[in-house]
């Protein structure tokens, strides 16, 4: 490393380590769901971390979570830095936790090394990334930059019934803060790629120049419950059956667009959901994702009306709600930059790469000069119980967040 300034690597795999017990699983992972108890729970660990190195920790409306270190310029805008703590119903240990705790450990890193930043830097803890519980990925974020009403967010349930803006007063974390952009001079998010390019690569680094387009459906597909014993194939309106050919599309529509084509079916609800009854009722997620915006604006435009006609001689009826259209993100080249000169400095392979996933950087680029900083994980796997990375993995993507943010919180005005 060609620098003294070094973050302190085993503290940060330690803090890592410690957040990972808030909702661990059997397998190694984590289930954090976004404003459960447990996310509480990790929530006020994150607090209680903050306020002891003298940081001011302030929660907006829709509960996302800044800490600030005050700069020796109090004039200047301050740079945002964090990812977020909610998991995947199954999810890993580092998927938006390695962000903020990286985060985290940038912040006591200034403190142990008495450097005081030209402008302030804050920490963020964006509530709900994941959409898992509540069907809105990157809700916090998203709220926040306008996209999401907050009167809309707030009216949000998840499959118990359960309400955003109840789920928030029952943690104790709807904040008095309003959930909207207030002027901030670049934003910078650490996160695992997600993906196995950079490790297929043998390489320490992603920079990350933006994010692909991506478009989300709710469907719900109508039919008839009937007697699995009973029904003969011509009196049947089989909603999994209709399900089972747009699945089909999903997947014949990814294909056909090669290695950068992505289709999903990730959640399904199956009613009555009993093994002696032809099922009624299926309601399920369907993404697609391309990093050209062509592309997902071609498929919103054909997907709807090729999967309504699949429904033709089934009985059943297709309703199709899109939920929203995401485009191509580029990330501020001079943001960008400075992830590329830091990396370069410190003598890590590195490379430039496009995101696959949604991040809260996505949104928050809407208001904010943004970048973001890829480290390897194991085989690319991630949104699992198993999803790894190396101690080495998470220090030399920290000391790369660190020199970025500190690069631009005392840039020459």
């Amino acid at each position: 490393m060609q620098t003294n300034q070094r973050i302190d690597g085993k503290r940060l795999w330690d803090s890592l380590m410690a957040m990972a017990q808030f909702g661990a699983t059997p397998k190694g992972g984590v289930r954090r769901l976004t404003l459960t108890d447990i996310d509480r729970q990790g929530r006020d660990q994150f607090r209680a971390w903050c306020e002891a190195l003298g940081l001011t920790v302030r929660v907006d409306a829709i509960g996302n979570m800044f800490a600030r270190r005050e700069g020796r310029d109090p004039a200047r805008l301050p740079v945002l830095m964090g990812s977020h703590l909610d998991s995947q119903p199954s999810g890993g240990k580092f998927d938006g936790a390695l962000g903020v705790i990286a985060g985290l450990e940038v912040m006591r890193s200034l403190n142990d090394l008495n450097i005081v930043t030209e402008a302030p830097i804050e920490l963020v803890n964006w509530t709900d990334e994941e959409g898992s519980r509540f069907g809105r990925s990157l809700m916090g974020s998203g709220t926040w930059a306008g996209i999401y009403p907050i009167e809309m967010t707030y009216g949000l349930q998840d499959p118990e019934g359960v309400r955003v803006e109840d789920a928030l007063d029952a943690i104790g974390y709807r904040g008095e803060h309003p959930a909207a952009p207030f002027p901030a001079d670049a934003y910078f998010e650490l996160h695992i790629e997600q993906g196995p390019i950079l490790e297929q690569e043998s390489k320490q680094i992603g920079i990350v120049t933006g994010a692909q387009a991506m478009i989300w459906y709710d469907a719900r597909i109508v039919g008839q419950d009937a007697h699995a014993g009973t029904t003969p194939p011509s009196a049947r309106k089989d909603a999994l059956v209709a399900a089972a050919r747009v699945i089909g599309l999903v997947d014949r529509l990814m294909r056909d667009r090669g290695e950068d084509g992505r289709g999903t079916v990730g959640y399904m609800q199956v009613l009555p959901n009993s093994r002696n009854v032809v099922p009624g009722e299926v309601k399920f997620s369907v993404e697609f994702r391309h990093p050209a915006d062509a592309q997902i604006h071609g498929l919103g435009d054909s997907f709807p009306a090729e999967a309504q006609a699949l429904m033709a001689g089934t009985g059943c009826t297709l309703e199709l709600t899109e939920l929203f259209r995401l485009p191509a993100q580029p990330f501020d080249a001079s943001c960008v930059d400075l992830v590329r000169q830091a990396a370069s400095r410190l003598g890590f392979p590195a490379r430039e790469i496009v995101s696959g996933a949604g991040h809260d950087a996505c949104y928050v680029a809407r208001h904010v000069p943004t970048a973001m900083i890829f480290t390897p994980c194991k085989d690319g796997l991630s949104h699992n119980e198993e999803e790894s990375i190396e101690p080495h993995e998470a220090e030399s993507g920290c000391q790369v967040l660190f020199e970025a943010v500190v690069a631009r919180a005392n840039r020459s005005l």
